[in-house]
């Protein structure tokens, strides 16, 4: 095999120890707090430009970082591993040990999402609008923590770019956090060209419902170049991944529809 025709990855996922008490400062845990701390300016700008308080944001970035760690824990719990961590209740804890799930915190986003607008009397579609821009950006810092950390790594293939990810094997793989990372950003330069455009002539909801049919449709088609994340979906004909993104794409289009319809009430 020659490797000169793949890349090499054998990057370490620790940035440095932290002295004093000897744990590493990760990429992963680094690209999860950039992805929030940039957002929130983006958010910040947003808030301006729609003449809305921008104190708002501070109150909205603490719902958003509780849900999205809870619900993504709560997610990989429920959907990947349930009877090991209900044998081991505090396992659920751990989340230093890994074990995130993306659309757990999708329906932790959903939830906090709600909560927020219930709170501040601001309409849950407008804000899940604005709040759907940041995500794609945020997602595509977390998949290239994911790549930091070699994992989620793709199926072999014998594609110029392939990944030889050397802390698992020495088979050039899809880089398919790499490939997720991509398509959520440029998702994110959409939906803000979209917002930055159209604000004022689209109805609530439209941006929202774009990012789910256009993210959870790539999601699901990203999945066939993966590798299992767990040993149950190898005899499965979808993969969990794939089975979760389903109902969110169907929700992107009944949101659509809907929009549909009161357009042509008008």
């Amino acid at each position: 095999m020659n490797f000169l025709s793949y890349i090499i990855w054998d990057v370490s996922p620790d940035i440095f120890i932290i002295p004093f008490i000897n744990h590493p400062l990760r990429w992963y845990g680094l690209s999860w707090a950039l992805g929030f701390i940039i957002s929130q300016q983006i958010m910040y700008f947003i808030y301006k430009r729609e003449g809305r308080s921008v104190t708002e944001i501070d109150t909205l970035t603490t719902y958003m970082v509780v849900a999205t760690i809870i619900g993504a824990r709560l997610g990989h719990v429920l959907f990947y591993n349930p009877i090991h961590y209900f044998q081991n209740p505090l396992k659920i804890l751990a989340v230093w040990e890994g074990g995130l799930a993306s659309h757990g915190a999708a329906i932790g986003i959903f939830i906090g999402t709600y909560l927020f607008a219930r709170k501040t009397k601001v309409a849950y579609l407008w804000i899940l609008d604005r709040l759907a821009i940041v995500v794609a950006f945020t997602g595509c810092c977390i998949r290239l923590g994911n790549l930091m950390n070699s994992e989620m790594i793709g199926l072999p293939t014998d594609l110029p770019w392939g990944f030889v990810f050397t802390s698992e094997d020495n088979l050039p793989r899809h880089p398919a956090q790499l490939y997720e990372a991509i398509y959520c950003l440029t998702l994110f330069f959409l939906l803000f060209w979209v917002w930055n455009k159209y604000r004022t002539k689209i109805q609530n909801g439209f941006i929202f419902n774009w990012f789910l049919i256009i993210l959870f449709t790539l999601r699901f088609i990203d999945e066939f170049f993966k590798i299992s994340q767990e040993a149950f979906e190898d005899d499965m004909l979808l993969n969990m991944g794939q089975i979760l993104s389903i109902p969110l794409v169907l929700a992107g289009v009944v949101i659509l529809v809907m929009n549909r319809r009161k357009e042509k009430l008008v």
